[in-house]
């Protein structure tokens, strides 16, 4: 699989788990948990027996789907099956994917629910359960679903749980289904990743739109996620984008379950090149190869700044992260400081001038890439051609100026967001103790 050195989540777990102990995992989301705790998993599956032996529980779809393939990527030369379960999926089809006697199953909390209550997902021969980012799923208001769902495992059985903070209903969780449970705490000087470049711009609301799209063409991203507070913000940023241009698509909680899919994979392999998405998608989204990610809303909750730019960076790559702060906002700004440990650096906004630099260098950076990839023989006789009538420097130039787009100035209008809650709260009840003096 490529895998050189294990990552310290996987150092220090797979040992423990291999012995079969119970164990609490706690690291940072993109440490390699789930090969920490997937191949020791894999390891105690019967591939060739007829019932579901390993169950994981996730948050989100996304990450389910995710956990699935890379548990089917570990288990491929052993045969075993892993099989995801997910709302938003067709129900029949799970149905018909559970009688194939799938060894493990991946799956959300809701929808594994609604397969108990149908009886047709039976949990009576589970050996191993992982309970993945379960602060996520404690979040998300899980809490009872998950413990319904371990109430039908077997009392004898491996629990592995994973989580990036330890609450205290997680605590509890594991005091009531786990036996002597083995803990593993990754610590780490900062939150957020070293090789991820962080940096703010402090911008006007209204200019929001105009600055994205100059950075884009500045820093010509090999893929960025774009990130919005509300679905109708993404919606809305999408289509903008697409409308000026860019290969754009946007992904929240309503689009359906195939939509979403179609849009990560198009993302995936290159067909569009920016992701504009709600913090649906800033937990469990893996793909290779994120160069930028760009908080066009500051996240509400602090801590979805350390998930959202752990979309970038990855797998020892480096990566930069930019974020948009109007001024109101930067009180919030130092919440998130604190919590990262690290102060961001404030930079200027990029000119229209430098803007046009860029795409200059990046016209002539495509140029010569494209001379060097070489089959140019049918180019190469229209060249000659068009050397009778000009020379070569002309024509070099009128060909980057071909490939250099201008800055396009079409005023763009996006809905005004709401300020974030906690500064809304104050301002309401501001007003309400100057009506109450009047």
């Amino acid at each position: 699989m490529g895998f050189e050195e294990a990552t310290p989540i996987q150092a220090e777990a797979i040992p423990l788990a291999l012995k079969g102990q119970d164990l609490i995992g706690q690291a940072q989301t993109g440490t390699g948990k789930t090969a920490a705790f997937g191949i020791p998993m894999i390891e105690g599956i019967q591939a060739h027996a007829n019932h579901i032996q390993g169950l994981v529980i996730t948050p989100t779809r996304e990450l389910t789907i995710q956990v699935a393939e890379e548990l089917n990527r570990i288990g491929e030369f052993k045969k075993v099956k892993v099989l995801p379960v997910y709302g938003g999926q067709d129900i029949n089809r799970q149905i018909k994917a559970l009688k194939q006697y799938p060894q493990v199953i991946v799956g959300t909390p809701g929808r594994l629910l609604d397969h108990l209550r149908r009886k047709t997902l039976r949990l009576a021969h589970i050996r191993h359960v992982v309970l993945d980012e379960a602060d996520e799923m404690l979040n998300m208001g899980f809490i009872d679903d998950i413990t319904a769902i371990l109430e039908q495992c077997p009392q004898e059985k491996q629990t592995l749980l994973f989580s990036a903070t330890m609450p205290e209903p997680i605590k509890e969780l594991a005091l009531r289904f786990m036996q002597n449970p083995a803990e593993v705490k990754i610590k780490v000087k900062q939150v957020t990743v070293p090789l991820i470049e962080q940096y703010y711009l402090e911008v006007q609301e209204k200019q929001k739109f105009d600055i994205l799209c100059r950075l884009l063409d500045l820093e010509s991203p090999e893929l960025a996620i774009v990130f919005g507070r509300t679905k109708r913000r993404v919606d809305e940023l999408s289509e903008a984008l697409k409308r000026r241009g860019y290969l754009a698509e946007g992904i929240h909680g309503d689009l359906s379950q195939a939509r979403r899919d179609q849009v990560i994979n198009l993302f995936r392999t290159g067909s569009i090149d920016i992701l504009v998405a709600t913090d649906v998608a800033a937990r469990g989204l893996d793909i290779q190869g994120v160069t930028h990610v760009c908080n066009f809303d500051i996240p509400q909750d602090p801590e979805n700044y350390v998930h959202r730019i752990g979309r970038t960076g990855r797998a020892g790559q480096t990566g930069k992260a930019i974020t948009f702060v109007v001024p109101r906002e930067l009180d919030h700004l130092k919440t998130i400081e604190h919590l990262i440990r690290r102060k961001l650096e404030k930079k200027r906004i990029p000119t229209i001038s430098e803007v046009l630099k860029g795409r200059q260098q990046a016209a002539m950076e495509r140029l010569l890439r494209v001379a060097e990839e070489g089959d140019l023989q049918v180019f190469q006789r229209m060249a000659q051609a068009l050397l009778e009538e000009q020379d070569s420097v002309t024509l070099v130039a009128a060909a980057l100026k071909l490939l250099t787009k201008e800055p396009d100035q079409t005023p763009v209008r996006l809905t005004a967001e709401a300020p974030l809650q906690v500064k809304k709260k104050k301002y309401a009840h501001g007003m309400k103790r100057r009506k109450h003096r009047q």
